[in-house]
């Protein structure tokens, strides 16, 4: 799931809010709960990148980590 702009703009409003004034209670948790969804999508969308990379050295050697070649097998990502 991707981070919505409507969302990165509450967290945004959160924090230019908690500089200028502070924050209720109720908005110090709105705002820890939408940094956590941020931190989980963020996580998710990385680590779907690094599972789709495949690493060659200077002479066109592939040398992606077996760790990684695996996790692309059970996806069926690779034939090999």
């Amino acid at each position: 799931m991707a981070m919505d702009q409507k969302r990165l703009d509450r967290i945004n409003e959160l924090a230019h809010k908690a500089k200028a004034e502070g924050l209720t209670p109720e908005e110090t948790t709105e705002r820890q709960e939408l940094r956590d969804a941020y931190l989980k999508d963020f996580r998710s969308s990385f680590r779907s990148q690094v599972e789709m990379l495949q690493v060659y050295d200077k002479d066109g050697k592939e040398v992606t980590p077996e760790k990684v070649k695996d996790i692309q097998r059970e996806k069926g990502l690779r034939d090999d």
